[in-house]
């Protein structure tokens, strides 16, 4: 009999090679999951190297998020074709969870290299630069929203992104209207916006168009915006140039690379014209 056994693994063998600990057979084996092969008077567990596919399959659904109890009652009333179709469900899983995955890589990596970018800038600079035109997904029109209304339109804006899956990692910025500049209104937006790839198609969908574009920044939260704008207005001005229909507003540092909103970092582009 000893001599067969050499064949076998101990519990302690068996969870070694399963990367486990021993508890996990010993539950395992207690809710008749995966039961050793053997198993003697004096209480000693053995277990064949057949049994570590079987583990593989335990620990793979597991990983799929398959109760237990129904890997159990599989592992007990299995046919080829049961193996196939649930195999085939499992690869259906691993594929959504590959998309989320990816998606999720796509955020991080986005807001990564628009923290880098933001910490190369000057806040007190303002310029001018030919931009290109870029795809916007925007909200519904907020313009003069009562706060009710702005407040449930952000959060369906933010739903829409998530939902499916159109947020990658771009703030979501805020548009304004030359009329609103005009009048000093700097809260009251006409749309949000997050920046889509280029081939998104939607009837939500803006083009912010190329063209010359005067940037500046703001520190600190959105009440004190004014005082930036009116910076910008008079960098405008001694450039003979006049406003076109929007500004554009997205934060470039934020609660994700900076404590406070003190410390907050708005960029703002009006896109302008000779005068």
């Amino acid at each position: 009999m000893t001599e067969f056994l050499h064949k076998y693994f101990t519990t302690g063998e068996f969870a070694k090679i399963c990367h486990v600990k021993k508890q996990t057979l010993f539950h395992y084996d207690e809710i008749g999951l995966l039961q050793p092969e053997i198993k003697l008077e004096n209480g000693y567990r053995y277990y064949s190297y057949q049994q570590y596919e079987i583990f593989i399959v335990i620990e793979l659904l597991k990983d799929l998020n398959m109760p237990l109890k129904e890997i159990r009652n599989f592992l007990r009333n299995k046919t080829p074709d049961e193996a196939v179709h649930l195999l085939q469900n499992q690869l259906i899983q691993i594929d959504n969870k590959i998309q989320k995955l990816n998606h999720t890589k796509t955020i991080v990596k986005t807001k990564m290299q628009n923290i880098k970018e933001a910490m190369k800038v000057n806040l007190e600079s303002i310029s001018i630069e030919e931009i290109d035109a870029s795809i916007l997904l925007i909200s519904t029109n907020i313009l003069n929203a009562s706060d009710k209304e702005y407040l449930n339109a952000v959060t369906d804006f933010i739903d829409l992104c998530n939902n499916n899956e159109l947020y990658t990692g771009h703030p979501i910025g805020a548009i304004l209207s030359k009329d609103q500049m005009t009048k000093k209104q700097f809260g009251n937006y006409s749309y949000l916006y997050t920046m889509m790839p280029q081939d998104f198609f939607s009837s939500s969908k803006i083009v912010k168009p190329a063209g010359t574009y005067v940037i500046g920044y703001h520190k600190g939260d959105d009440e004190n915006i004014e005082s930036s704008y009116i910076k910008i207005f008079e960098f405008i001005e001694l450039h003979h140039l006049k406003m076109k229909d929007y500004s554009y507003e997205e934060y470039i540092l934020d609660e994700i690379s900076v404590n406070g909103e003190e410390n907050y970092a708005t960029k703002i582009m009006i896109q302008v014209e000779s005068d």
